[in-house]
Parts: C-alpha cells; sequence; structure tokens
C-alpha cells in the first residue's frame, strides 16, 4: 500500500517535491504509469484526489490534493491511502472534532451533501483499523443527526401489525398465517390479523434503531485520540430508542423511502442504510480488527467550510449576519457577512489552503472573490448604495499558529499587499497526537 498525506507534492518551494519513503518508492517503481493516472473527487469537480504520473528517469511521482481516503491505484491491485495532514511527527488534524464542533451549528446539516463518497460498487480495500477515516465520521454524523432528532422528539406514524389474536378479529384476517399458526394446531380461538398501529414503532424508527446498534457495537472497537467522546451523545440518544423494536426484513430496509417532510428523517435515514452497507448488514462486521471497506474520500476544503461556518456563527450570532452558500447570479459564495451595527461587511471564501501563512493569494482565488464582491447583487445583500464602493473581500485559511476563534474587531488587521480592501485571516485547527505511522 502507498502511504502518504494530503498535501503531498503541493508545497511551494519545495525542492524534495516528489520525495518518496523508502517503502514507498518501492512499491511504486513496480506500477507501469502510461501518461497520468488521475482520481477525481467526483463528476462534478475537477479536483483531484491523487495524480500519478512518470518522471523522465522512470521513477513514479505523486501529488495528493485535500482528501483523505483510501482507494485503488486506477485500474491496478496497488491501493493507496492519504491520511489526514500531519504538522509534524506527532500531531495530526483532528478532522472528527471539526465535524463534532460544524453540526453544532444546525444550519449545517443543510450542507452535508458531498461531504465523501463511497464506491459501493469497486473491489472491497482491507485495511488496518486506523486506516479507516469514514467509519468514525459517519457515526459522528449519524449521532449528531439523531440527537436533533431526539431533541425534537421521535416521528408518529401509522404502520403495519401482526398479531395472533384471541377470541377477537382486528383489521385484516391472513387466512394462511391461521391455518398455519392456529388451526392446525387446534387453536381454534386465534386469528392471525394485520391492521395498522399508529406509533413510534415505525418502520423508520426501526431502521434508525437497527443502525444505532451496529453504531454502538463499532464504538466499542474503534479507538481514537480525538477529544470527542461519541459514548456520551449515544448515552443521551439511546434511551428513547429503548422501546422500539429493533427487528426489521433486510429487504424492507433497502426499499424504504424516506418522507421529504421530514428533512431529518431524510439525512438519518439516509447514514443508516450506509452505516448498514457498509457493514454489510451484519453486525459481527464491527468487530473485527483489519476492516474490508469499499474506497472512500472524504473532502476536507468541504469540511473546513463547515467548521469555519460555525466558528463565524459564534462571532455573528444574529440572525442573517452571516449567510452560508447565497447563490446570487448563479454563483455561490461561501459566505456573506453583514453585522447588525453594519461595522463588518464581507465577501468571505473559505481555503483549505495552510501554505497561506507565508504565502500571497494565488490570483485564481482573489479573481474568485473579487468576481463574488463585484455583482450588483451582492451590493444589495449588504445593503451597500454606493456601487463604485470596493466592497470587503476575505479569504479565511488554516493556520495553526493563530487563534482557534474568530474575532469581528481582527478581521481588518491583515491585508494582502497589492490588493485594495482584500483581508486574510488564519484560524488554528483541532490537533490530536498522531496515530499513524510515518511516511511521505
Amino acid at each position: 500500500m502507498i502511504i502518504l498525506r494530503e498535501h503531498f507534492g503541493n508545497k511551494f518551494k519545495a525542492k524534495d517535491r516528489y520525495l518518496l519513503s523508502n517503502r514507498n518508492e518501492s512499491i511504486s517503481n513496480q506500477i507501469f504509469v502510461n501518461g497520468t493516472i488521475e482520481k477525481l473527487f467526483s463528476d462534478k469537480t475537477d479536483t483531484f484526489c491523487y495524480k500519478l504520473s512518470q518522471s523522465e528517469d522512470g521513477k513514479c511521482q505523486f501529488e495528493t490534493g485535500y482528501y483523505i481516503g483510501v482507494d485503488w491505484i486506477g485500474e491496478t491491485n496497488v491501493p493507496i491511502y492519504v491520511q489526514p495532514k500531519v504538522n509534524n511527527e506527532d500531531i495530526e488534524i483532528d478532522y472528527l472534532f471539526m465535524l463534532f464542533e460544524a453540526l453544532e451549528e444546525p444550519k449545517n446539516f443543510e450542507h452535508l451533501e458531498a461531504l465523501y463518497t463511497i464506491d459501493f460498487d469497486a473491489p472491497l480495500l482491507e485495511i488496518e483499523q486506523y486506516q479507516d477515516q469514514l467509519t468514525p465520521l459517519l457515526l459522528l454524523e449519524y449521532l449528531q443527526i439523531l440527537k436533533k432528532i431526539v431533541n425534537k422528539g421521535l416521528k408518529k406514524s401509522y404502520y403495519k401489525v401482526t398479531r395472533n389474536l384471541n377470541a377477537k378479529v382486528k383489521g385484516k384476517i391472513l387466512v394462511n398465517g391461521t391455518l398455519k399458526l392456529n388451526h392446525s394446531k387446534q387453536k381454534m380461538l386465534y386469528t392471525v390479523c394485520q391492521y395498522e398501529e399508529f406509533g413510534y414503532n415505525s418502520i423508520e424508527n426501526k431502521i434508525l434503531k437497527k443502525a444505532l446498534l451496529f453504531t454502538r457495537s463499532a464504538l466499542d472497537k474503534i479507538k481514537t485520540n480525538s477529544k470527542i467522546n461519541l459514548n456520551e451523545v449515544f448515552n443521551y440518544i439511546s434511551p428513547v430508542f429503548e422501546n422500539i423494536e429493533e427487528e426489521v426484513d433486510i429487504r424492507v430496509l433497502k426499499s424504504s423511502k424516506p418522507n421529504p417532510m421530514f428533512k431529518e428523517y431524510t439525512q438519518a435515514l439516509k447514514l443508516a442504510k450506509l452505516i448498514l452497507k457498509k457493514y454489510g448488514y451484519n453486525i459481527s462486521n464491527t468487530k473485527a480488527n483489519k476492516i474490508k471497506t469499499p474506497p472512500f474520500w472524504i473532502d476536507m476544503p468541504k469540511l473546513f467550510e463547515l467548521y469555519v461556518f460555525k466558528k463565524l456563527r459564534e462571532e455573528f450570532r444574529g440572525k442573517g449576519e452571516v449567510v452560508y452558500h447565497q447563490k446570487v447570479n448563479r454563483q455561490e459564495p461561501d459566505y456573506i457577512i453583514k453585522s447588525e451595527d453594519n461595522t463588518c461587511k464581507f465577501v468571505v471564501d473559505a481555503k483549505y489552503k495552510p501554505y497561506y501563512e507565508d504565502q500571497e493569494i494565488q490570483m485564481r482565488d482573489a479573481r474568485q472573490v473579487s468576481g463574488y464582491a463585484r455583482m450588483e447583487k451582492m451590493y444589495k445583500l449588504l445593503g451597500e448604495e454606493d456601487s463604485n464602493k470596493v466592497l470587503d473581500c476575505l479569504i479565511i485559511y488554516s493556520h495553526q499558529n493563530q487563534n482557534k476563534n474568530i474575532k469581528k474587531d481582527n478581521l481588518h488587521l491583515d491585508a494582502y499587499k497589492h490588493y485594495v480592501n482584500f483581508y486574510r485571516y488564519g484560524i488554528k485547527l483541532p490537533e490530536i497526537l498522531s496515530r499513524i505511522p510515518k511516511s511521505s
């Protein structure tokens, strides 16, 4: 397996741009590369998870993007594992805590689409438990959505039940069941009936309960260095599902459709099915040291966006002070800030690019944010009547030597050279002790 970290081969001014560890180089040289092998995150984006090409001396050259995950390299049988960014030999980014904090902001539940991709059609890969970055993220996201559902209360609905009733009939009589269970055994007063009840024991809640049991089993096995205690979240949720039946037909599971009227249920059921499918609907698969997983990729820039939005909402608490992904003329700036006192009006973009701590802004990023700020509708959204005024633009980027919070009074302090009203702000991401062997 080729083991790399995100951003590998993307460092500016690095003499060892493609320098691989001896072990990785030994494996990579066995791969015949004709042209370039490139893995895109999805069909809707041109950003790559990894890129592999061959140098003039015949050696493989790797680049990795802003994604973590495991996959097969092209059509080969060689796997690649891209681990979270490592700040030094012992520290890595706590991506789980980033998601945990991000989901404390209710609005972020509306923007979880495309946070990760899973290729269930590809052959499974066998990996170590610590390399499974996807499962903890799925479980955390699932528990946080269940927590939101529990806070609102479980949904009641009508559902079919089948009962063997004594000396009474209710609903539809199941003739075959009655003959087999009762009449063949001389229990003539009993009748198998099917009818509807109204309550919590619906198919949807049974699916959520079943996935919750898988989550409980997986949490007992998974060990992370993250600051999050998922068991506390589980203990908050589980009592509400205590009286929900856990037995549900897998065929019903696969064909059930969520109710679009309940957004939280739609998200939770989608995740529940992913969790159950990942473990092959067999709870014993949650206890293995080595696991088999479909290829997956986690979008770290997207996660960074969600995390930054939560931090902005901590500072700008008023209604509508921070708008996330507002559509403006078919474009979507990451955030628009308009403070209640009108002292802060920004067009903001989040960039998961740590090299911005000592590098000037890239031209394409400057053009992107400036383009948002030149739209006529943007002036209206920010309540700026003077269309000749240059709107303030802000880049928020990851910087491990800065504060973890965003302060309104500091947003104008770090201006970019050669640009008018263009600023940057570094934010520290949560860190943990690395569980990952040292590699390239």
